[in-house]
């Protein structure tokens, strides 16, 4: 038997190796993270402080009757801290928690910038900066146009224990 796809010119055969990452900045670093863990993008607003979380845990915010807990990915980066802009966002992304739990986290960011189509091929794994570093939150780093976009494994950035208090 013939597929279809036996009978389509070769330059009509779209890959199926690309994958869409939602872009974002924090100061002159751009970042990616998978749009399939992305809810919504909204923008910023008051939050609400909890005592005794670390440094990059803002608080907490009402969105639509869920309590969400917020983290400045700046600060859990260890970059220097930011005035907000109007720029300043909080991207609402579904994450896997160590115990299996889906949780809805905000993380705030200096600007969004657009969605891509990635294929894998321009994708290489986070080099090894030696044993002292950990990159396993880096899920690869994308060769794009003149530049590399940090892909982020958004579950591991996140999973933290100080995160499993918060929502508990």
């Amino acid at each position: 038997m013939n597929s279809a796809l036996e009978n389509e010119p070769k330059d009509k055969i779209k890959p199926t190796t690309l994958e869409k990452y939602l872009t974002f900045r924090l100061g002159t670093e751009s970042y990616g993270l998978s749009v399939l863990k992305v809810r919504e993008i909204i923008r910023m607003q008051n939050i609400t402080n909890v005592p005794q979380m670390p440094d990059y845990v803002k608080g907490v915010i009402n969105l639509r009757g869920r309590v969400i807990p917020v983290l400045d990915l700046r600060l859990r980066f260890e970059l220097e801290a930011a005035e907000a802009t109007e720029a300043t966002c909080i991207i609402v992304v579904q994450i896997r928690m160590a115990n299996g739990d889906e949780k809805l986290i905000g993380l705030v960011v200096d600007s969004v910038e657009e969605v891509l189509n990635i294929a894998k091929n321009e994708i290489e794994e986070a080099p090894d900066f030696g044993n002292k570093l950990s990159v396993d939150y880096i899920s690869g780093m994308a060769k794009y146009k003149s530049g590399v976009k940090t892909l982020l494994d958004i579950d591991r950035v996140i999973n933290d224990s100080n995160l499993e208090q918060l929502n508990n």
